[in-house]
């Protein structure tokens, strides 16, 4: 019992994980409204600072007038104001935001989530940084170093972008010289573009690198795209992102036309095998919509484990697949796989499936 406790404990973690991370929205490119930014990075502050204050520019550039209805925080420590009148077309409006900075001494990321007429979707802007009691050496606030930078993480985390558009995410970057230092990247990942400012970076510096990520035809799910910083022998960065299918132009009409898988199970649980046990996980599907439904991409969140390829499957049809997991490479006690399908089922675009059980 104790330990289906805790299974159901690491489930629910992982499913708030799932959802917390699906909801970031993209930058808006296109459409009514235009952002200046849609993530302010406010780097390495001090507690002692006290609150963080920021504000996003909203430009409206339709041809009727907006009005920016709702601004939600994550959390009661950010605080919100915006422009409350209709914003004019050509006119900007603002989005000014406040964090208390007073929830101690570690990394800290919020969100606004922004309600405009005429978007289908809430935009969602995010305040981040690194909170500390005291100043630390850029060597130590960026502990990847690659030649003369100094990087927070070799693994940088872009989030979730739909079909036909890009998505950005703004990390810092330090020169850890005593000399302004210019950045460049090569062997980059088609599909990724990299900008740094200011370039060079200035001596014992800091600038803001900014990555954007394109979606490409036929690159769908999960993806890492990947550049070596210069001067580094080799030295690689990489951004993470996750690319599905972009349904929101379709009618209502249109979307309920479209496919719908029902899985029988959603977690495959294997129980308890020693370590190094091969698991077949399986799952059973039917397809109760009225087109086809396909499965452009599946991932596994673990290493040790290969998705078979999910069958197309017709309206009224039922389909199956399997995962082979190789237990070898985790870590003794429980286990939670998650395996994410990218489909064209505009009710269910992501489909997260689990196999879950305890390593001896």
């Amino acid at each position: 019992m104790e330990t289906m406790r805790k299974f159901g404990i690491v489930l629910s973690l992982a499913l708030f994980c799932i959802c917390s991370s699906l909801s970031y929205a993209q930058e808006v490119k296109e459409g009514c409204v235009e952002f200046d930014r849609t993530v302010f990075d406010f780097g390495d502050v001090l507690l002692s600072d006290g609150p963080m204050k920021c504000s996003f520019n909203v430009r409206n550039i339709s041809d009727k007038p907006l009005v920016i209805y709702n601004v939600t925080t994550s959390c009661g420590c950010t605080d919100a104001q915006w422009t409350k009148e209709p914003v004019q077309p050509g006119k900007s409006g603002v989005i000014s935001a406040t964090y208390t900075n007073d929830e101690g001494p570690y990394p800290f990321d919020k969100t606004l989530t922004v309600h405009i007429s005429s978007l289908k979707k809430p935009v969602v802007l995010r305040l981040r940084g690194y909170s500390h009691e005291k100043k630390k050496a850029l060597s130590e606030t960026y502990p990847v170093h690659l030649g003369n930078f100094g990087f927070r993480e070799a693994e940088i985390k872009c989030g979730n972008l739909d079909m036909g558009e890009s998505k950005s995410t703004v990390v810092k970057v330090a020169n850890l010289s005593a000399s302004p230092q210019k950045l460049s990247f090569s062997s980059v990942t088609e599909g990724l573009t990299l900008n740094v400012s200011p370039n060079p970076v200035p001596a014992s510096g800091v600038a803001t690198l900014t990555c954007t990520v394109s979606s490409r035809e036929g690159v769908w799910g999960k993806n890492i795209y990947s550049a070596t910083v210069n001067g580094t022998n080799g030295g690689k960065i990489s951004v993470n992102a996750f690319t599905k299918a972009n349904f929101d132009n379709l009618t209502r009409e249109q979307k309920d036309a479209g496919s719908r898988p029902m899985f029988k199970e959603s977690t495959f649980s294997f129980g308890k095998v020693k370590k190094g046990t091969k698991v077949t996980a399986s799952w059973a599907f039917s397809n109760v919509g009225k087109s086809d439904f396909i499965v452009y991409k599946a991932d596994a969140d673990k290493p040790g484990c290969k998705v078979q390829s999910v069958p197309k499957v017709t309206p009224g049809g039922k389909g199956g697949f399997n995962a082979e997991l190789d237990t070898a490479g985790l870590p003794a006690g429980e286990v939670l796989v998650i395996v994410t399908l990218t489909t064209n089922s505009p009710i269910r675009p992501i489909v997260n499936l689990f196999i879950a059980g305890w390593i001896e």
